[in-house]
């Protein structure tokens, strides 16, 4: 579990620098953010999908994903652009 928080603090991290339109965006601090580096692009459009429980026991982690999420909505990382056919 710890892994996976630190990749999506990582996400944060990198969406937040995209956003704020920062020099250096820390693609490699995680395998994750790495991997999707390609799809978080100037030239690119992302949909982040938010998964939660509807079960009592689980509502700390929903909490945490929903917190995520609207931290994650919060930023714009501008206008996809359309590629020609024959890119």
């Amino acid at each position: 579990a710890q892994n996976i928080n630190k990749s999506l603090s990582s996400l944060v991290d990198v969406i937040s620098a995209i956003a704020l339109k920062h020099a250096h965006v820390p693609f490699r601090n995680s395998k994750l953010t790495h991997m999707l580096s390609p799809c978080l692009g100037k030239d690119s459009k992302t949909l982040m999908l938010a998964n939660i429980s509807p079960l009592m026991t689980h509502s700390a982690e929903s909490l945490n994903t929903l917190r995520f999420a609207e931290k994650v909505n919060s930023c714009t990382l501008g206008p996809a652009k359309k590629l020609s056919a024959s890119s």
